[in-house]
């Protein structure tokens, strides 16, 4: 809407400062953030009143979760307000890119809500079907997935290799679908711990906005050998939507968590980095940066295929960080070690762009 303004003014005076995506990032940033510290409060005051118990916690799960009992859920409300008013603020709305990514967001934000809800509700930890979740979720990301195409081409790029790009026609849209679905689900699956899923999010969001700025920019995407993506730019401003709101939202949600993120903010956050990623054309360079989310959702499609071949369990308990709670490792020391490798991984991504 700002940058609307500007536009329409041409620019004049200080109004300049809009054309800049480098300034209307870092107003993104702190407009996301601002807005989340000043409503979690009172947000998490609501959800407690109008949850009473709070999120069901598992049973089989290790006992020391069972101290959070009562603590609400749905925390990613919070996140999705304070990340879609910095987008409507900051964002050039006319750029179909912006709409795409926000479409999944709140499309899978909504998922995680009914979701959530029918938790709380029925103080079940199964909520809706997964089968009819996965359809929602690949209608969205589908529709989503032929916006960015018919804008962008249906090549897929390799990282390492700048000459191979094979033109897959449209099962790109397929295959594009399937990423967003998945790292949607990656990230769902990784919220188990407090502040577990956030930190490494809001890390993944400030790798993507790096590439997405240099894959905008036709200089520096040639001089780089990544694909040039023209008006991916601004999914920059995007990415600093998500780390102010993913900052603001960790403050709340630091062990002990006064708020959980829910599948309403796990859906929402790990489709949307999905969908950058598709539209920059970096698909396989999220799985190296988000790497502990597809760490995450192995270790749990690991301990299903062999536990119904075998009878027997590879980790002791999945995902993977309820494994080393059960090693004896302290909930904090998992968190903080996850958020280690997190970075390192975003690191190994991002040298991707050079290695080519």
């Amino acid at each position: 809407m700002l940058y609307w303004i500007a536009d329409l003014l041409g620019f004049p005076g200080v109004f300049n400062l809009f054309r800049y995506l480098s300034f209307r990032t870092g107003g993104a940033v702190a407009t996301a953030l601002l807005i989340g510290l000043v409503i979690g409060p009172r947000f998490i005051g609501w959800l407690r009143i109008r949850q009473g118990k709070g999120q069901p916690i598992r049973d089989d799960g290790p006992q020391s979760h069972l101290a959070k009992r009562g603590t609400p859920t749905m925390g990613g409300l919070m996140i999705l307000t304070s990340l879609m008013l910095s987008l409507l603020l900051w964002m050039d709305l006319r750029n179909p890119y912006v709409w795409a990514c926000m479409f999944v967001t709140f499309g899978f934000g909504m998922i995680g809500f009914l979701d959530d809800y029918d938790k709380v509700r029925k103080q079940k930890t199964a909520g809706v079907s997964g089968k009819v979740r996965l359809l929602g979720e690949f209608l969205i990301a589908g529709v989503a997935a032929w916006i960015i195409c018919s804008q962008n081409g249906t090549q897929l790029y390799v990282p390492f290799f700048s000459w191979i790009h094979p033109d897959i026609g449209w099962f790109y849209i397929a295959f594009a679908a399937f990423v967003i679905v998945a790292f949607g689900n990656a990230v769902n699956l990784t919220d188990g711990l407090d502040g577990l899923a956030t930190m490494p999010v809001v890390i993944a969001s400030m790798a993507f906005m790096l590439i997405a700025y240099l894959a905008g920019n036709k200089i520096y995407a040639v001089y780089l050998g990544i694909p040039h993506v023209p008006g991916a730019g601004d999914l920059a401003i995007f990415c600093g939507a998500m780390v102010g709101a993913g900052l603001a939202f960790l403050w709340f949600n630091a062990p002990p968590a006064a708020v959980f993120m829910g599948d309403t903010g796990s859906l929402a956050l790990g489709g949307a980095l999905g969908t950058i990623a598709v539209t920059t054309h970096h698909e396989l360079v999220l799985g190296i940066i988000g790497g502990l989310f597809v760490m995450e959702a192995l270790s749990v499609i690991i301990q299903v295929f062999f536990f119904k071949r075998t009878g027997k369990r590879v980790f002791k308990m999945a995902p993977i960080h309820h494994h080393f709670e059960q090693l004896g490792w302290s909930e904090p020391t998992v968190v903080i070690r996850f958020w280690i490798i997190a970075f390192v991984l975003a690191l190994a991504g991002l040298a991707t762009l050079k290695l080519r």
